[in-house]
C-alpha cells in the first residue's frame, strides 16, 4: 500500500509538470519594459523633489514592468497603468515626460499633493479609460483638451481648487461612465453639451458654485444611477421628466435655491433609493402618487424646505424606508398612524414643524427620534422593549412629572426634555441609564427638588444640562466618576454648596456653567490641587464664591494656554449638540452684540458677580487663547496688572464694579482684537489712554471713576461726568443695565441626537453620508479629508 501510495504522488506530480510545460508553450511571449518606457518613467520621477518621490525601486537595474504603481502590457510592454500612491508635492509640466507614455490607459495619482494646473497635454494621452486627479491642490480651470480623450470611461477630478466653467468639450466624452467634478470651486451653468454623454452612470457636481438652470438635455441621460448636484446656487425648478431617469437610484440638489412643487414624478422610478431635496425653497404639500409598495426607496430628506401640510398617509407605502427627514418645514397635524407600518424605519427626524397632538408609541421601537420644536402635548406610554438610542423631545408642550417609562429605555444614549413644561422631581431611577448614556438634556423645566447623585456608573457620560430649573441641595458627587465629561451646565437654579474643585481632575472637561446658583464660598484653599487642563469656558458668576486667588491658579489651564492638537474650525471634539456659546452679550439700549463663536479655539472666563477679592492672579498671563475675560461685580483691588497686555487674542474685558486703584494701563492699547472693555464703577484715576482701543469705547465704560479724567474725546464735552457733585442714583442703575453681562446663553440645535448616531451606531452602511444628510442641521463646505 505504502508503495502504491508514492506511485500515484509521483505521477501527479509528472502530471503537473508537463501541463505546466503545455500552458507556457501556448502562450504568448512575455515582453520585458521598453527602454524608451523605463526612461519615460525615470525622468517623470526626477521632475519631483527625490525625498517626496522614490517608490522604490525605480531604477536601471530592474524591469520597470515590475516596478510599484506600474503596468505593463503583457504583449508589448508598453506601460498601460500608473498607479501612484505617493506624496509628489509639486506641479505637473506641461512638457512631462509622463506624457511620452502614449500606451497609457490608467492613470491614478490621487491623493498625490499635486500642484498647480492641470496641463492641456494630458488631452494627448488618447487611449486613457481612466484619470483621476481627485483630492489634490490643484488650480486653475479644466483644460478643454480633456474633451479630447474620445476612450475615457471614468473622469475624477474632485476635492481640488479648480475654477472657471465646465469646458463644453466634456460632451465629446461619448464612452463616458462617471464624471466627478465635486468639491471644487467651479461656477456657470452647466453646458447643455453634458447631456450628449448618454453612457454616463455617475455624476457628481456638488460642492462647487454652479448655478443657472439644469439643461434640457439632461434628459437624455437616462442611464444616470447616481447625481448629485448638492450645494451648488443652482435656480429653478427640477425637470418635470423626473420619471425618464429610471435607472436613478441615487438624487441629491440638496442645499441650492431650487424651487417649486414637490417633484412627484420622481418617486415613480422603481429603483430609487435615496432622495435628498434639503435646504432649497420648494413649497406646497407633498404627496405620492403611482408608488408602488416595492419601491426600495430607503432615505428620504426634505429638510429645510417650505413643504405644508399634513404629512401624507401615503409615506407608509415605501416600506423598505429605513431614514426619514422632514424637518425645518410647515408640515402640520399628528403623525399619521400609517407610518407605524414602516417596519424598517430607523431614524425620524420631525423637529421644527407646526406638528401637534400625542406621540404614538411605536415611534420608541426606532433608534432614533427627534421630534423637537413643534407643539406635540402628550406620549403615549410604551410597554414593549425598545432599542431607541437617541430621543429629543424638546421644544413642545409637554408637562407633567418626569415620564418614568423612560427610565425603562436602557439602550438610551441621548436624552433632550428641554424647553417644556416638566415638573416635579428628577427621578433617581435614570440611574437605570447611567451605563449607556452620554448626554442628558433636561434645561429649561420646572423640575424641583435635588439633582439625584446618580452618576456614579456615568463613565461614557459627555453632556449634562439641568440649566433653567428650581433645583437645589448639594452639586453631585458622584460626577467625578464621569470621566468623559466634557460639558457641564447647571446655571438658573438654587443649587447651593461649595465649589467642586475635584471637577479639575476630569481630564475631557471643556464647559462649566454655574451662573446663577447659590454657589459659596473660596474658589481655592491652600490643600486644592487645581487641575482644569482641558476647560475652555467657564462660567460661575452670579454666586456668592469669595476669597482670593493665588498667583498660580490659572497656571495649569493648558487649553487656554495654547490651542491643543486636533483643534479645528468647530467644537467637533465637545459632544454633538450643536454649541452655540454667546457668551458675555452686551446689552445696549435694548440692541443685543453678541461674541458668538461656534469655534474650537473660544476661551472664555466669567467670574462676575461674586465677592471674589485681592489681586488678579498673574497667572492668567499666561492663558494666550483666552478670548473674554469677565471679573466685573467682585472686590478685586490694587492696580490693573500691565501683564493682562499679555492676552493677546482677548477681544473682551470687563473690570467694572470692583475697587481698582491706580491708572489704566496703556499697554491694553495694543491688544488688537479687543473691541469690548468696562472699567466703570472703580477707583481709577489719571488720563485715559489715548490708543484707539480706548478712544472707540463707550463713554459708560469709564463712569463713576472720580479722578479718572481725558474723557471729553469719547463722552463730549457736554457728558463728561462731574465729579464734584454725586451721581443721580438712578442714572447709575440705568447704566449697568444698558452694560449688564449676559453670560452663558446657550442654544441647541434641533434634533442632537445624530451625534450619537455618529459616534456610535452607525452600521456599515449608515457611513458618513448619514452625518450630512440626517444628522444635526449645518451647511458648511466639505473640507479636504485628512492626509
Amino acid at each position: 500500500m505504502m508503495i502504491l501510495s508514492h506511485c500515484y504522488c509521483f505521477c501527479g506530480i509528472i502530471t503537473i509538470y508537463f501541463s505546466l510545460l503545455i500552458h507556457t508553450l501556448a502562450s504568448p511571449t512575455l515582453h520585458f519594459c521598453r527602454h524608451d518606457q523605463r526612461d519615460a518613467l525615470l525622468e517623470f520621477r526626477d521632475e519631483f523633489p527625490i525625498d517626496e518621490f522614490n517608490p522604490s525601486p525605480w531604477n536601471k537595474s530592474s524591469d520597470c514592468c515590475f516596478w510599484k504603481g506600474v503596468t505593463c502590457d503583457d504583449k508589448s510592454g508598453q506601460v498601460i497603468s500608473l498607479d501612484l500612491y505617493t506624496s509628489l508635492n509639486t506641479s505637473l509640466k506641461t512638457n512631462s515626460s509622463l506624457f511620452r507614455l502614449q500606451y497609457l490607459s490608467h492613470l491614478n495619482l490621487s491623493n498625490c499633493f499635486l500642484q498647480g494646473e492641470i496641463p492641456s497635454s494630458l488631452g494627448n494621452l488618447s487611449r486613457l479609460t481612466f484619470v483621476d486627479l481627485s483630492w489634490n491642490k490643484l488650480v486653475g480651470e479644466i483644460p478643454s483638451s480633456i474633451g479630447n480623450l474620445n476612450n475615457l470611461r471614468n473622469l475624477s477630478l474632485g476635492y481640488n481648487d479648480l475654477v472657471g466653467e465646465i469646458p463644453s468639450s466634456l460632451g465629446n466624452l461619448s464612452r463616458l461612465l462617471s464624471l466627478e467634478l465635486s468639491n471644487n470651486h467651479l461656477v456657470g451653468e452647466v453646458p447643455a453639451s453634458i447631456g450628449n454623454l448618454k453612457e454616463l452612470r455617475v455624476m457628481s457636481l456638488d460642492l462647487n458654485s454652479l448655478s443657472g438652470k439644469i439643461p434640457i438635455s439632461f434628459a437624455n441621460l437616462t442611464k444616470l444611477s447616481y447625481l448629485n448636484l448638492a450645494y451648488n446656487n443652482f435656480t429653478s425648478t427640477l425637470p418635470f421628466y423626473m420619471s425618464g431617469f429610471y435607472n436613478l437610484r441615487y438624487f441629491d440638489v440638496g442645499s441650492n435655491s431650487f424651487h417649486g412643487p414637490f417633484p412627484k414624478s420622481l418617486f415613480s422610478i422603481p429603483l430609487l433609493r435615496t432622495v435628498i431635496l434639503k435646504e432649497n425653497q420648494f413649497t406646497g404639500p407633498i404627496e405620492f402618487v403611482n408608488t408602488s409598495s416595492s419601491s426600495k426607496l430607503w432615505a428620504l430628506n426634505l429638510n429645510s424646505n417650505k413643504f405644508d401640510g399634513p404629512i401624507p398617509e401615503s409615506i407608509s407605502k415605501f416600506l423598505n424606508l429605513a431614514l426619514l427627514h422632514l424637518s425645518y418645514n410647515n408640515f402640520t397635524g399628528p403623525i399619521p398612524k400609517s407610518l407605524s407600518k414602516l417596519v424598517n424605519l430607523d431614524f425620524l427626524r420631525l423637529s421644527n414643524n407646526k406638528l401637534e397632538g400625542e406621540v404614538p408609541s411605536w415611534i420608541w421601537r426606532l433608534t432614533g427620534v427627534t421630534l423637537s420644536h413643534n407643539s406635540f402635548s402628550s406620549l403615549e406610554n410604551s410597554s414593549q422593549e425598545t432599542l431607541i438610542k437617541g430621543l429629543d423631545l424638546s421644544s413642545n408642550s409637554f408637562r407633567g412629572p418626569f415620564p418614568p417609562w423612560i427610565c425603562k429605555l436602557k439602550w438610551l444614549r441621548l436624552l433632550d426634555l428641554s424647553n417644556n413644561l416638566f415638573n416635579g422631581s428628577i427621578p433617581p431611577c435614570l440611574r437605570n441609564l447611567t451605563v449607556s448614556l452620554t448626554e442628558l438634556t433636561l434645561r429649561n423645566n420646572n423640575f424641583n427638588g435635588t439633582l439625584p447623585d446618580i452618576f456614579a456608573n456615568a463613565t461614557k457620560l459627555q453632556l449634562l444640562d439641568v440649566s433653567g430649573n428650581q433645583l437645589e441641595g448639594n452639586f453631585p458627587k458622584s460626577l467625578i466618576n464621569c470621566i468623559a465629561l466634557q460639558f457641564v451646565n447647571v446655571e438658573s437654579n438654587k443649587i447651593k454648596d461649595k465649589f467642586p474643585s475635584w471637577l479639575g481632575s476630569l481630564p475631557s472637561l471643556n464647559v462649566l456653567i454655574f451662573r446663577s446658583n447659590k454657589f459659596y464660598g473660596p474658589l481655592y484653599h491652600a490643600n486644592m490641587s487645581i487641575g482644569f487642563q482641558s476647560l475652555r469656558v467657564i462660567d460661575i458668576s452670579h454666586n456668592d464664591f469669595t476669597g482670593s486667588l493665588p498667583p498660580h491658579y490659572f497656571s495649569n489651564w493648558r487649553d487656554m494656554i495654547t490651542l491643543t492638537e486636533g483643534n479645528g474650525e468647530y467644537m467637533a471634539s465637545l459632544p454633538a449638540y450643536s454649541l452655540i456659546y454667546q457668551s458675555m452679550e452686551i446689552v445696549n439700549k435694548g440692541v443685543e452684540m453678541n461674541f458668538e463663536r461656534i469655534r474650537q479655539d473660544f476661551r472664555a472666563i466669567d467670574f462676575s458677580g461674586n465677592k471674589i477679592y485681592g489681586k488678579i492672579p498673574q497667572s492668567i498671563s499666561v492663558l494666550k487663547e483666552l478670548r473674554l475675560l469677565n471679573l466685573s461685580g467682585n472686590a478685586f483691588t490694587s492696580d490693573i496688572p500691565r501683564f493682562l497686555a499679555n492676552l493677546t487674542n482677548l477681544e473682551a474685558l470687563d473690570l467694572s464694579r470692583n475697587k481698582f486703584s491706580g491708572q489704566i494701563p496703556q499697554d491694553l492699547g495694543k491688544l488688537s482684537f479687543l473691541s469690548y472693555m468696562n472699567f466703570s464703577h472703580n477707583l481709577l484715576q489719571g488720563p485715559v489712554p489715548r490708543g484707539t482701543q480706548f478712544q472707540r469705547q463707550k463713554c459708560s465704560s469709564f463712569l463713576d471713576n472720580p479722578k479718572l479724567y481725558g474723557l471729553e474725546d469719547i463722552c463730549g464735552e457736554t457728558l463728561v461726568p462731574d465729579h464734584t457733585s454725586q451721581q443721580p442714583e438712578e442714572y447709575s442703575e440705568e447704566e449697568e443695565k444698558m452694560f449688564n453681562w449676559v453670560a452663558a446663553a446657550i442654544a441647541y440645535g434641533p434634533g442632537v441626537f445624530c451625534g450619537l448616531v455618529i459616534g456610535y451606531i452607525f452600521t456599515s452602511h449608515y457611513h458618513e453620508w448619514f452625518a450630512e444628510n440626517f444628522g444635526r442641521q449645518k451647511k458648511v463646505r466639505v473640507t479636504k479629508k485628512a492626509r
